[in-house]
């Protein structure tokens, strides 16, 4: 699988969206559609954190609870909730369920920071950079790079999933 890429040396335009209490952000150009929360259609015998299946332009996507992949409890109601649909490669996607979508924004380089080293393994893969805040005492904002959720094993997984739902619809 190929990465959406690095975020621009100059400036980014991000799409910011919350998860539980946090601030998340996605470089524009990996999300191709905001919808309207609607209930995937459920697989049997997945993880927990893959809430299903949408229909999105013809094709069977598979549905990330990223409340449940970063181990939050359940939220208490989806109203303000939406999917993200991401391109994780040419022609390829995976869908987000996120609390709430804020808005796009631009970040200028000096903004952006690499995430510590801290970070190891699945986690150091998806994080793309931190964003410090404009202003003191403002929130650090974490980049995700969202086609790198999934390890190897996990899109496996996944896509045998997807194949068996796709052969049942």
């Amino acid at each position: 699988m190929t990465s959406a890429g690095p975020v621009p040396a100059e400036r980014a335009q991000l799409v910011t969206f919350r998860v539980g209490e946090d601030l998340f952000a996605a470089d524009i150009f990996s999300v191709e559609r905001v919808l309207r929360f609607t209930t995937p259609r459920p697989i049997p015998n997945v993880p927990a954190w893959l809430e299903g299946v949408i229909d999105y332009g013809g094709r069977v996507v598979p549905v990330i609870d990223l409340r449940a992949r970063f181990e939050l409890p359940a939220a208490s109601s989806r109203e303000a909730s939406r999917i993200l649909v991401v391109v994780v490669a040419a022609n390829e996607w995976i869908a987000v369920i996120v609390d709430a979508v804020d808005e796009v924004t631009t970040v200028s380089a000096d903004q952006l920071a690499p995430p510590p080293p801290i970070f190891r393994g699945l986690a150091r893969q998806y994080l793309r950079a931190l964003v410090r805040p404009r202003a003191e005492g403002g929130s650090v904002m974490v980049v995700l790079d969202l086609s790198q959720l999934l390890g190897t094993r996990e899109r496996i997984v996944l896509e045998q999933a997807v194949a068996g739902a796709a052969s049942r619809a």
